[in-house]
């Protein structure tokens, strides 16, 4: 379970057009077992609608300091002891400098003075502005009051700029929102995951892979960084944006992620093999792309090496292995076949056969197998089911 569940979260929306972000911001706080309430500045209001806010939320979305109903019950101090967090994103140049000067005129920046909880923003503006010596000094005074900064990430702009400036990704904040609440379980820690597909060359323009998108393992990695641990993602082609803060390693084929993993693999704690790694490669690549020549075409396949399984008997600075098994049939018993086979300490299956989980899905179930006992994960999220993996990988290390 989340230590999300009942929580009880504001979330102030700012008028940046990072604000489009924040309906899934809230579903995936609700899928964590979250309460949130929504605060919305009027300019807000001209980047994403607060009805939209209230469908996603199930609570009426409050955006007047001068609302009678509400007041007559001096409801924005209420807002301000009902939260176990408020969280301001997107976080514009504007209220941060609101915020610095201790300003109240509206009823996010009211709530964020009169609030005994903890405060976060999620900065999200033009790289220049966020450059700007004032900006800077603004956040420097709410550092200094302890005000959590998350973010902001690089990249390409809304306005077509590329530079720091860009709202954390929802699913990041959720994982920085675990952060707030949950001990840091693997901080000093080492963990190294795999993800993704690998792509086994047939020819310069064909492959043989697999359809994993990657999801479970980007997921397993941006919990164990919410949980204070330092990670190697050594991952496969997928289209997934690496979480803030890993230490990304891009691999192709069987065999490159097979030496990455062993390089990685005795500088950790932990080893996670969550990539989908394909069992044979071709014998011999073609130089050239190959033409067609009649109705069939035979190819030579050799076995690729077993990655999880070589990390797993490792002489020397072996870390706490981790396997998962994705089965269209016979789960446990196949899963239970590789914990032993492979000298695995952990092993994590799922269905794939079950079109509502698994590969390209955003949710999953998984079954936990250790050596002498189990722990079944119900259908949830990725990110919910990521953290209680991590949280089981604690226990261990």
């Amino acid at each position: 379970m989340s230590h999300l569940v009942n929580k009880k979260i504001v979330l102030g929306i700012s008028g940046g057009i990072a604000a489009y972000k924040c309906a899934e911001l809230v579903r995936r706080l609700k899928d964590h077992g979250c309460e949130v309430k929504v605060v919305m500045t009027e300019s807000a209001k001209h980047f994403i609608t607060p009805l939209t806010m209230q469908a996603v939320s199930g609570e009426i979305v409050s955006d007047s300091l001068l609302d009678p109903s509400a007041e007559a019950a001096m409801g924005h101090i209420e807002f301000a002891k009902w939260a176990d967090l408020i969280l301001v994103a997107p976080a514009t140049s504007n209220i941060i400098a609101k915020m610095a000067a201790g300003i109240a005129d509206d009823l996010l920046t009211t709530l964020l003075l009169a609030t005994p909880a903890k405060v976060a923003i999620a900065p999200a503006m033009n790289q220049q502005m966020y450059a700007h010596a004032a900006t800077q000094a603004n956040l420097t005074t709410l550092k200094a009051r302890n005000i959590a900064i998350w973010g902001p990430g690089k990249g390409e702009q809304a306005c077509g700029d590329v530079g720091a400036g860009r709202m954390l990704e929802p699913h990041e904040l959720v994982s920085l929102c675990t952060t707030d609440v949950e001990p840091l379980l693997l901080a000093g820690k080492t963990i190294t995951i795999t993800a993704g597909p690998t792509r086994e060359a047939l020819d310069p323009v064909r492959f043989i892979s697999n359809h994993s998108s990657g999801k479970m393992g980007y997921a397993l990695a941006q919990e164990a960084i919410s949980l204070g641990a330092k990670v190697n993602l050594i991952s496969g082609p997928v289209t997934l944006k690496a979480p803030s803060g890993v230490n990304l390693v891009n691999i192709e084929s069987a065999e490159q992620l097979l030496q990455q993993a062993l390089t990685h693999a005795t500088q950790s704690d932990a080893f996670i093999g969550c990539a989908a790694v394909a069992d044979y490669r071709a014998a011999n690549i073609a130089e050239q792309k190959m033409k067609k020549q009649g109705d069939e075409l035979t190819l030579t396949l050799v076995k690729n090496p077993d990655v999880i399984a070589a990390v797993a008997n490792l002489s020397e600075k072996r870390p706490y292995t981790v396997g998962f098994a994705a089965e269209t049939q016979n789960v446990a018993q196949y899963a239970k076949g590789k914990l032993v086979n492979k000298n695995l300490d952990m092993i994590c299956a799922n269905d794939v056969s079950n079109s509502d989980v698994g590969f390209n899905s955003d949710n999953n179930a998984l079954t936990l197998y250790w050596h002498n006992q189990e722990r079944e994960l119900a259908l949830n999220s990725k990110a919910a089911l990521a953290l209680d993996v991590m949280k089981e990988l604690a226990k261990r290390l």
